[in-house]
């Protein structure tokens, strides 16, 4: 397979030149071009179509939203928006995922070298997810510079033990997502009622922008969605999203309750939060009270967990490839036995609900 070509469309020069530079660093990528404004890009792309474009949510002569719609009803391309706003731009990334877009991240982090190595190989693992999205219809491993040792859970909680107690009043769900994941979550969320079981999510996206994305779920489902905080319980009805970015989320147990905890830690399986994290800390403490689904992502994050959950006496779930945007994380899971069941996208929140009735 040849590399990967990118066209990087940003109003700023400084990021053209830092979003080519950090691109052109991975052996597997290529930036093609990089353009000041969609009108530019437009040219470029009728003489070469890219494998994916990094795209800027604020650009004065067209917004980059405003352009995705166009491009996608027009020659859809795999799109990954790229923006320096986090708080009060996250309902505008909402919506730009809504139109098309297959992933989001923040512009590189200059400064903090350990921030800055994290963001250049977030874009690179991004625009690798990107490119082998299957986009729906809309009216050679990589040698990254830093950090060089991919972390397991084993960097935030040990092995379970087996002895996770049995006994109690609820069932708990953990689900973990990523590239292509905020819609595919939405569909799922949408189809439960308001008495499901407590749930858990790890979907991998930047940091601040997990409470808007929580907060739009929670808008449109009759269960109750928020970004997880320390000590949040999980009980029926509700669902909690772990924050992105900067903290893993876990689940314990108090008594005959769940709560999750957010903690610092180091990236596991290249990520922060981790999905096998939460999916160990749910084989430790909540063993066959569990229930475990993978869903649409890029690598392997969750495998190893969702394994340690089945062993633990959890029932467990992968998304299909035919409705999988991108299928590294289910195809992992079930390639190492994973997954008790493989499930299309549409019958997700069905077998949620069979697994844990009681």
């Amino acid at each position: 397979m040849g590399k990967i070509r990118v066209l990087v469309i940003d109003d700023s020069a400084s990021v053209r030149q830092a979003m080519t530079a950090i691109l052109n660093e991975d052996p597997e990528i290529e930036v093609i071009a990089a353009a000041a404004d969609p009108f530019a890009a437009a040219r470029y792309i009728q003489e070469e179509i890219p494998d994916v474009i990094t795209l800027d949510v604020e650009m004065p002569r067209m917004d980059g939203v405003t352009f995705l719609r166009k491009l996608m009803s027009q020659k859809p391309i795999p799109v990954v928006m790229c923006s320096s706003l986090v708080e009060e731009g996250s309902e505008t990334l909402l919506q730009a995922l809504e139109a098309g877009a297959v992933d989001v991240i923040l512009k590189p982090r200059m400064g903090v070298a350990d921030h800055l190595n994290e963001s250049k190989m977030r874009i690179r693992d991004t625009v690798k997810g990107a490119a082998r999205a299957r986009l729906r219809a809309r009216t050679t491993t990589s040698r990254i510079s830093s950090p060089a040792q991919k972390l397991t859970a084993d960097a935030v909680l040990p092995p379970p033990t087996g002895r996770a107690m049995s006994r109690t009043t609820e069932m708990v769900v953990c689900i973990g997502a990523s590239t292509g994941g905020t819609e595919a979550l939405r569909e799922v969320l949408e189809a439960l009622p308001a008495n499901s079981p407590g749930i858990v999510i790890v979907q991998h996206m930047p940091e601040s922008f997990t409470r808007a994305f929580a907060k739009r779920l929670n808008g449109l489902c009759q269960v109750d969605v928020k970004e997880a905080e320390d000590g949040d319980t999980v009980m029926r009805g509700h669902v909690l999203i772990a924050p992105g970015g900067l903290r893993h989320t876990l689940l314990e147990r108090q008594g005959a309750r769940y709560v999750v905890a957010v903690r610092e830690g180091p990236l596991v399986s290249r990520h922060r939060p981790s999905v096998d994290v939460l999916f160990r800390s749910a084989a430790r403490n909540a063993g066959s009270n569990a229930v475990g689904i993978i869903m649409t992502g890029m690598g392997d994050d969750g495998a190893r967990g969702l394994l340690e959950m089945k062993q633990a006496g959890a029932r467990t779930f992968a998304q299909d490839e035919a409705s999988s945007i991108v299928f590294g994380m289910p195809k992992e899971a079930i390639a190492r036995g994973a997954a008790d069941k493989v499930v299309p996208l549409q019958n997700i929140a069905r077998e949620l609900l069979l697994a844990t009735a009681r």
